[in-house]
């Protein structure tokens, strides 16, 4: 597994302490996590804080979620990650877990769609509202 020093990083601090908050609120240390997404640093901040958290492998979770429908963690995380498939439904359709945790960038007025140009998975291809979310 990749070690992220995230303390080092530019990634975003704030986001990440709120993310561990509401996990240790809502899930017990030692509880097993599969984790929608390759492996981040705030996979290895919910590691470093007691979670046994295991990432998908899959380049292409609108096609393949296999992972996701035969895991034995309890719980499944997706942080940022729906907004880049093309249609999440099935992938959490599919999940066993017994718990979903997720966040997804909300659509707001003053923000568009986010496309990166070096990365053909860099993109959102939704850019949700709240009430679609909580749908």
């Amino acid at each position: 597994m990749a070690q992220f020093k995230w303390y080092e990083s530019s990634f975003p601090h704030e986001r990440y302490e709120r993310t561990l908050a509401f996990v240790k609120k809502n899930l017990s240390a030692g509880s097993g996590i599969l984790d929608v997404g390759i492996d981040n640093p705030l996979s290895e901040l919910l590691r470093s804080n007691g979670y046994i958290v295991e990432n998908t492998r899959s380049k292409d979770l609108d096609l393949d979620f296999d992972e996701v429908s035969s895991t034995r963690h309890s719980t499944l995380t997706a942080f940022e990650v729906l907004e880049h498939m093309v249609s999440p439904f099935p992938l959490l359709q599919s999940a066993k877990a017994n718990k979903l945790f997720a966040s997804v960038p909300l659509d707001l007025w003053f923000s568009k769609a986010y496309k990166g140009v070096m990365d053909p998975f860099d993109k959102h291809y939704h850019e949700f509202e709240p009430w679609q979310f909580d749908w």
